[in-house]
């Protein structure tokens, strides 16, 4: 949200309360994918040898009604916080939310989830990438913006890094449990590979849009964030480590997020 504030910043067209509700539906769908998964890996027992954080119906902590409620809820705020941005820019923004929502739920729910066939980061790519940030600066702009659209894709990536360091750390219990995420059909090697390259090619195409928004040079200084997770999955972290990793993952992404947008929002 912050990056696409950014690109609509740096043509003069940023729009407070626009992005807010385009914030609005981007946590609101964050929050009912995480109820929604809890729910769904919940019910078909996948989380009985979680390594992760606790989830509320695995540990018992929650009905599983109320997660599925909850789940609904949050869609519901989305969905209402998207209809308001439709109304003021163009109809078809509903056919997007209503596919972002339907990717959040059939994550890890429905008769085959796609988070258990190894398309899990292609559309958290498309989701937290993608649409995030061009949509991010559509609904303040009005129009396509190409730099939106490259400033999509190391969103994109530091968003399935995150994806990636949680399933590495599950391939064990995932394979058990009968989910093909990306990291189990890859294997542990090269998923500790595909992780370094989803936190190092962001920071590559940041210098490349510097041609055009030469302060995108900043995010450099998130660099040394890379370091210590790098290290740890090159090292052969596993179980508990990564979680540490999981979280020094999202610090990075959001450093990385916050220097970019002001690269993007200042022209010089």
């Amino acid at each position: 949200m912050l990056i696409g504030s950014g690109v609509a910043a740096g043509f003069s067209e940023f729009v407070w309360w626009r992005a807010a509700l385009a914030l609005v539906v981007a946590l609101a769908l964050q929050i009912g994918v995480n109820f929604a998964n809890d729910y769904s890996d919940g019910v078909r027992g996948s989380d009985e040898r979680r390594v992760g954080p606790v989830r509320l119906v695995a540990a018992g902590l929650a009905p599983p009604r109320q997660v599925l409620a909850a789940a609904l809820g949050s869609f519901a705020v989305a969905g209402a916080a998207g209809l308001a941005l439709a109304a003021v820019t163009s109809w078809w923004l509903l056919i997007v939310g209503a596919a972002c929502i339907a990717a959040a739920w059939f994550y890890t729910g429905g008769p085959k989830p796609y988070g258990y066939s190894g398309l899990g980061e292609v559309f958290v790519f498309a989701c937290f990438g993608v649409v995030a940030v061009a949509g991010t600066a559509y609904v303040q702009m009005s129009a396509f913006s190409w730099l939106a659209l490259a400033a999509s894709v190391p969103a994109g990536l530091l968003a399935c890094a995150l994806l990636m360091v949680n399933n590495l750390r599950d391939i064990r219990t995932d394979t058990v449990a009968g989910k093909r995420t990306l990291a189990v059909l890859l294997g542990d090697a090269r998923s500790r590979m595909v992780y370094v390259l989803t936190l190092i090619l962001p920071f590559g195409c940041a210098a490349l849009l510097a041609f055009f928004r030469p302060l995108t040079l900043i995010t450099l200084l998130a660099l040394p964030l890379a370091r210590i997770p790098i290290r740890s999955v090159r090292a052969g972290a596993t179980g508990p480590a990564l979680v540490k990793t999981l979280g020094q993952t999202g610090r990075l992404q959001l450093a990385f997020g916050i220097a970019f947008t002001i690269g993007l929002a200042i022209r010089l």
